[in-house]
């Protein structure tokens, strides 16, 4: 069954400007193009999607169906043809959870001051790329190294490790915590994208785990105080919640943040994305 998107904007023009004659003109071309068309699709499809009367034309029940999902079809294939052709205007720029924290507002007016002919576009995809391998975005930012060799990767800038506890959790009143004060508490990990797991502390002093996919059901849990989390000083300005704390953790290595991109089709713009970002982390 092959349906064609000629086919498809045919059945829309008919449906949208109300008659076979309005909807040739509006496509330019016959009248009878447009009757065979319609005609060839509903043979395809084995269904009537109109009905017709001597004054107009209105869809039948399963046409009404075809229709909405046509618009979609065509509104998807108007966004393929827009993104194919546009010459890199834009830069999406990816990210698992927490983007670039207190950096983001900065990156996004100061790239917009600098590189006024390429939108930036901050897109949040819960992945182990965050979205680069489903091509939801040109660059990502990982806080994790992605093993994958087709993707190449530069560090730009370094980010405290945090805990983050219940407000009223019995450690929440420190200014800072040490790895040793977490051993006998439960850990809410993301092991497909989070930064921290038991490997940080010693074999034989790591807290027990649960699994999480989410950060939203990771605040939840976390705010509940059955357990505690760790994670990088940008979910603290991303996320920023009633009955949760965030605290640093003195012994606990930094975390790289790194920006990331296919290897062999890298975004134009992604020498300037790294040195601005990097700029940024460094306080410049």
């Amino acid at each position: 069954m092959d349906v064609e998107l000629r086919q498809l904007r045919c059945l829309v023009a008919i449906v949208d400007e109300g008659t076979f004659t309005d909807a040739a003109i509006a496509l330019g071309v016959s009248q009878a193009a447009v009757s065979r068309t319609l005609a060839s699709l509903e043979r395809t499809l084995g269904v009537r999607l109109l009905r017709r009367t001597s004054r107009a034309v209105a869809p039948t029940t399963t046409g009404l169906r075809v229709v909405a999902q046509a618009r979609r079809v065509l509104g998807e294939v108007d966004d393929l043809v827009r993104e194919a052709t546009s010459g890199h205007s834009t830069l999406r720029v990816g990210y698992a959870w927490s983007a670039l924290g207190r950096h983001t507002p900065a990156f996004q007016r100061r790239w917009a001051g600098a590189h006024p002919d390429t939108d930036l576009h901050l897109v949040r995809v819960n992945s182990a790329t965050a979205g680069l391998a489903e091509g939801s975005c040109d660059l990502t930012v990982v806080r994790i190294p992605l093993d994958d060799r087709r993707f190449d990767a530069a560090i730009i800038g370094l980010e405290r490790r945090l805990c983050v506890l219940s407000a009223d959790d019995p450690l929440a009143g420190r200014r800072s915590l040490r790895l040793a004060d977490l051993a006998e508490r439960t850990l809410l990990i993301d092991r497909r994208t989070g930064t921290s797991t038991p490997e940080l502390w010693p074999p034989d002093a790591r807290p027990a785990t649960e699994e999480t996919h989410d950060v939203d059901d990771w605040l939840n849990v976390i705010s509940s105080g059955r357990c505690v989390g760790m994670t990088a000083e940008s979910t603290a300005h991303q996320y920023r919640r009633a009955g949760i704390v965030y605290r640093p953790v003195r012994d606990a290595e930094p975390i790289a943040v790194r920006l990331a991109w296919w290897r062999d089709d890298p975004h134009p713009a992604t020498q300037m994305a790294i040195e601005l970002l990097t700029a940024l982390y460094r306080g410049d």
